[in-house]
Formats: C-alpha cells, sequence, structure tokens
C-alpha cells in the first residue's frame, strides 16, 4: 500500500479512527464523501477515474473515503455518502481494501493522465 501512497500525485492523508469514534481534520470545501460497502456500486477502473476526474474538474477540493471497521458503516456513515461504492460483494479485511483503494487512486492517476500504466481488456 505504500508503494502505491508514494505514487499519487495528489495530497493525501489517512486517517484511521478507533471504533469508538474520532475527529478528522475539517473538510475543504467542497468535498465528496465515498463510501466503502457491499452494498455499493461496482466501478471499473476507468469509471472510477472518470468520476474523479469529473469532481477534480467541477471544483471539488477534497475527497474523502470511508472504510468501515469489523462492523462495518453506520447507516448514519452510509447516508453521508456522495457514492455508495463496492470492491464486489466479498468481504474485504480492512487493510486489503485501503490497499485495494492505493493501488486505484494511483491508477486513476495514470489514467487521468493518459499514462499506459492502465490497460483495458
Amino acid at each position: 500500500m505504500a508503494r502505491y501512497q508514494k505514487r499519487i500525485a495528489w495530497p493525501l492523508a489517512i486517517t484511521e479512527l478507533p471504533e469508538t469514534g474520532g475527529r478528522v481534520a475539517d473538510p475543504l470545501a467542497p468535498m465528496k464523501i465515498i463510501a466503502f460497502d457491499e452494498s455499493g456500486e461496482a466501478l471499473t477502473s476507468v469509471a472510477f477515474a472518470k468520476l474523479l476526474e469529473r469532481w477534480r474538474d467541477g471544483g471539488v477540493r477534497e475527497a474523502r473515503f470511508l472504510i468501515g471497521a469489523a462492523d462495518g458503516l453506520s447507516q448514519a456513515e452510509r447516508a453521508s455518502a456522495d457514492r455508495l461504492l463496492s470492491f464486489g460483494t466479498a468481504t474485504w479485511p480492512h487493510l486489503m481494501v485501503r490497499a485495494m483503494l492505493a493501488e486505484q487512486l494511483y491508477r486513476s492517476t495514470t489514467i487521468i493522465a493518459g499514462h499506459p500504466y492502465h490497460r483495458e481488456g
């Protein structure tokens, strides 16, 4: 995961909250929240990159990604999200989802930049 984090061209901060809740930094406005949930929409890498690109070009200054703890996300957390996304219907360990998200964020930067890292088909 750290390998991809270092390669992402966008500012990136990871905040892991304790299961009892916690405080994160005040958001930059405008902001979008993406929550990962098994009931969420599964996007291709290109569709995910296009979503982030559309938000960026529309003036969104920050995207926050919520990954649930062992019991998943609360109904309030799901309701607060602008988008619910999924990495499939399987249950994934928290650290695995973090690694998959980091890779997809890096892949998005390369897709948006037109770099040949991502290959279709």
